[in-house]
């Protein structure tokens, strides 16, 4: 039956200890409001007995009033032989000022013994002092019952004696974590329902969660199978983010709990924010968005083959799964080799154009095959495709056209290269001739046309040149190889991609270079005017 599954957010805390993820202070706040937004139930900030940064973005955070969120200090419990009322660590928790705490205990013999080198007797004193202790501030406990799914299958009587001895001491929820990642989701399932069974019998009230890691590819559905066993709670991270292989993802997890099982988590008009998050964190993570990632990338939701969107025009259902709109993400189709009429039919209405004729449908996707087998890619170069398509259909008032250019490369012995660029133009009937300096051939060529083209429109002033990105198609033939040239511009409302294909990089450039600039004024034809 459908339930509410709470949604327990750690990618502050776990999901920085991903390789190259690193976020100030300051970024956690940001990230913490923005979880806030989504609805999150819990934001796990950090860990504030360990660090420094954490002990200052909770500082920072008693200033934020969240509306939808628990902040939650993650800690752990006391150390052998020491009270729990003088352990720093848990002292550092009640200092946060967090209103839930999180403290993850030990649960496999194993670690008991040849980790810590403990007694299993004091390693159960330790979960139930610390809990204890941190009740008595007032605050609501969580206990991570760590390396729990492999402590069941090798000592299933300690690991349950441990939760015991958590739920004793008046934890608010028990967490089963999947700490190493090495479950299988029907093991997951099985061991979650035992567990439940026999701590619910004696502590009928107590929550349960499920905290998965990655390692065996399984964590989102090592988390659903826990939901199913009755976990009422998934702990996980934005994008999957977290140490080796990740965390479960909560981008995936929360739809499939909302949209496929009808559990509430964040409900349906916050999930509509769930793209939009991701995206932002994975700006503030500085990691590049994964384009299949379900649900969020931006190919979750893409059609390549010829007979699927004809398909898809027909009945959406046909080829997706959901609407992609309930998560903030949108249908795209990609036109490449594969395409067919009904791909440049739908990409030619979503670019805003209108191909009444069949034939001219065939037209474009014939040169468009021909073109992509000579090394263009237009599923990355939307802004290229849609300048192919007007000159094609000829709906296109080309704002310029070159008449040539020259490029040198000047280096002396006391100093970096330098580029120098001669661009002729036509506009109309007149002709301009412009010259630029830039740190490299694509910056000086960049420069001289915008100096031409400025003359004959000043809204030029709005475009911006912000990504360059050159790759060889064929290495095998050296240095005759091809090259295929991306250019990202933008004009701070809209981004577009453009592509060049040469044997000479100069060439390939400038092919990307001008469509950029045909395609701004394509999307400004207020502004394609002289003066």
């Amino acid at each position: 039956m459908p339930n509410k599954i709470q949604i327990f957010d750690t990618t502050l805390r776990d999901g920085t200890q991903a390789e190259h993820i690193n976020f100030t202070a300051q970024e956690k706040v940001l990230i913490a409001k923005k979880l806030d937004q989504l609805g999150i139930d819990y934001i796990e900030g950090g860990w504030p007995g360990s660090n420094p940064k954490d002990q200052t973005f909770f500082k920072l955070a008693r200033s934020i009033e969240f509306k939808n969120s628990l902040l939650t200090a993650f800690g752990s419990t006391r150390k052998k032989g020491v009270k729990a009322s003088q352990d720093p660590n848990l002292k550092a928790l009640i200092q946060s000022q967090a209103p839930a705490l999180i403290i993850f205990g030990k649960t496999w013999d194993l670690h008991v013994k040849k980790v810590m080198k403990n007694s299993l007797q004091e390693n159960l004193n330790m979960i139930y002092e610390s809990i204890t202790y941190l009740v008595s501030s007032k605050r609501q406990v969580l206990y991570d019952a760590e390396h729990f799914f492999d402590g069941y299958k090798a000592n299933p009587d300690y690991a349950i004696k441990t939760l015991e001895q958590a739920a004793q001491a008046k934890a608010h929820t028990l967490v089963l974590c999947d700490t190493n990642g090495g479950g299988l989701p029907s093991q997951i399932k099985k061991i979650t329902q035992e567990a439940i069974q026999r701590i619910k019998s004696k502590y009928p009230k107590i929550g349960f969660a499920i905290h998965a890691h990655n390692d065996s590819g399984l964590a989102v559905a090592n988390s659903i199978a826990a939901v199913e066993a009755g976990a009422s709670m998934v702990q996980g991270t934005i994008n999957g983010y977290g140490e080796r292989c990740g965390n479960a993802d909560l981008t995936t997890i929360i739809p499939i709990l909302e949209l496929k099982m009808n559990h509430k988590t964040i409900g349906s008009r916050k999930l509509k924010k769930l793209k939009s998050v991701s995206r932002y964190i994975s700006e503030l993570a500085n990691e590049v968005p994964v384009k299949n990632r379900p649900f969020v990338g931006s190919s979750a939701f893409a059609h390549k083959g010829g007979i699927h969107v004809s398909a898809v025009m027909k009945t959406s259902q046909a080829y997706e799964h959901i609407n992609p709109e309930l998560i903030g993400n949108q249908r795209r189709v990609i036109v490449s080799d594969l395409a067919g009429k009904s791909n440049i039919e739908y990409k030619a209405k979503e670019l805003g154009l209108s191909l009444n004729n069949q034939n001219l449908s065939r037209r474009i996707a014939s040169k468009i095959k021909a073109l992509e087998n000579q090394g263009y890619q237009y599923d990355g170069a939307e802004g290229s495709l849609k300048v192919l398509m007007q000159k094609l259909s000829g709906k296109i008032n080309l704002a310029f056209q070159l008449r040539s250019f020259r490029v040198t490369i000047e280096k002396d012995e006391n100093s970096a290269c330098v580029a120098h660029a001669i661009v002729k133009i036509a506009v109309n009937d007149q002709v301009e001739i412009t010259a630029s300096e830039g740190d490299g051939p694509v910056s000086a060529l960049d420069g001289a046309l915008r100096k031409a083209l400025k003359k004959f429109y000043p809204s030029i002033d709005k475009m911006r040149l912000l990504d360059f990105k050159v790759r060889v198609i064929d290495g095998k033939l050296g240095t005759s190889a091809k090259v295929r040239v991306l250019i990202e511009s933008g004009n701070g409302k809209a981004i577009w991609n453009t592509i060049g294909v040469s044997e000479d990089i100069i060439e390939a450039s400038w092919q990307a270079l001008a469509d950029s600039f045909y395609y701004f004024f394509s999307q400004n034809p207020s502004k394609f005017n002289k003066h």
